[in-house]
């Protein structure tokens, strides 16, 4: 029997899950992979193979000196390439590949984070839909890159955790998907970090703002941050928050 060769939009949606998945968990028994397998006709080995040729290039493992599978690298490395140049566009097209072959829209798939925008029509809706999804898939990315747990306090409880953004969505459009400018934390130190209370270094150490410290003494203070001063974020799986955006953060928008 011929071996078919992998189809762009194949590889695109590998990529897809990869992002999406724990390294941990790129093997044919993971339901995730199944389903994938399923929806594009390939095995779920032939699907983790192709996540582990992925991780081969994928810049934090090889630092790491893990190799992955090489074998199929030179048909990951454009979409790769693409994604580092294009993730709004790629992001996007890899969700609505996934709907059509799901049999859904990609407006009905995501009709929660939707709901109040139905009204809107032609181009500015389709741009805020874009956005709104490409959000979406950001969270999941950045969750499963921190574990599911708030860098800072360890929560876990899915619905109180921020995929946040070090530099701000609004200040820098070529970097809002960018992995390495994200990092999950609960809802309380996601706000007092993008308000600047709170600022973590190139040493991913957490620090304290003057502006915070003026509330030391109080029990809120005592409570939430004073034994946080000096203390290493949980990093993540892969995805280290990037040097110059941590820098961007503290000589911007951390309050001294």
């Amino acid at each position: 029997m011929k071996r078919r060769n992998w189809s762009k939009e194949e590889l695109i949606l590998s990529f897809n899950l990869y992002l999406k998945l724990p390294f941990g968990k790129m093997h044919r028994s993971n339901p995730d992979i199944i389903r994938l397998a399923n929806l594009i006709g390939r095995t779920p080995s032939s699907v983790a193979m192709r996540l582990t040729n992925f991780a081969s290039i994928d810049p934090y493992h090889q630092a790491r000196g893990v190799s992955g599978l090489p074998g199929g690298a030179k048909q990951c490395q454009p979409i790769w390439d693409e994604f580092a140049t294009n993730r709004d566009d790629l992001l996007f097209e890899s969700e609505r590949i996934l709907a059509e072959l799901e049999n859904q829209s990609i407006e009905s798939k995501y009709a929660e984070s939707l709901r109040d925008i139905s009204d809107l029509k032609g181009e500015t809706k389709f741009r805020e839909v874009k956005t709104r999804v490409n959000q979406s898939v950001f969270r999941q990315i950045i969750l499963t890159n921190y574990v599911g747990k708030c860098s800072i306090s360890g929560i876990d409880i899915t619905e109180l955790l921020i995929a946040s953004h070090i530099v701000p969505w609004s200040v820098n459009e070529n970097e809002r998907l960018n992995p390495e400018n994200g990092i999950c934390l609960s809802v309380l130190y996601d706000k007092a970090f993008d308000k600047g209370y709170i600022g973590i270094s190139t040493k991913h150490k957490i620090l304290l703002s003057k502006a915070l410290n003026k509330s030391a003494g109080k029990d809120f203070y005592s409570r939430f941050f004073s034994e946080l001063n000096g203390a290493k974020i949980q990093l993540p799986e892969r995805f280290l928050p990037k040097k110059e955006f941590l820098e961007y953060h503290l000589d911007v928008i951390f309050k001294g």
